[in-house]
């Protein structure tokens, strides 16, 4: 016993349709025994090369790709926690800088005996 696999008069693939053959049979025209590989969207069978392969655009198959979630309350929560600390550590550090500016800036008006 063997599986065989139909397609129609353009040599797409038709899912469902496969049946068990004797061995020896004859394969019936629009069927193979050719087992298309896994991953196929829609699937063509090449006779020819007696082979399957990939006959969907890569837009059709991004399009039945879903859709990306929007990102939960607690994610955005997390998102703007992160961006406020990002904030509070660089004034951290602009006030670092002037505190480290005035105190130079004293010390030169100090030693010009400017108060």
């Amino acid at each position: 016993m063997k599986w065989i696999y139909k397609y129609d008069e353009k040599f797409n693939y038709l899912p469902g349709e496969e049946i068990e053959i004797e061995g020896d049979a004859d394969i019936p025209k629009g069927y193979t025994d050719v087992r298309p590989q896994d991953g196929l969207y829609k699937g063509k069978y090449n006779e020819t090369k007696r082979a399957w392969y990939e006959s969907a655009t890569q837009e059709y198959i991004d399009s039945l790709q879903p859709k990306p979630m929007p990102p939960s309350e607690i994610d955005l929560l997390k998102q703007q926690n992160a961006d406020l600390l990002q904030q509070l550590a660089d004034l951290e550090q602009i006030a670092e800088e002037q505190s480290k500016t005035t105190t130079e800036l004293i010390k030169l008006l100090n030693e010009k005996g400017v108060t």
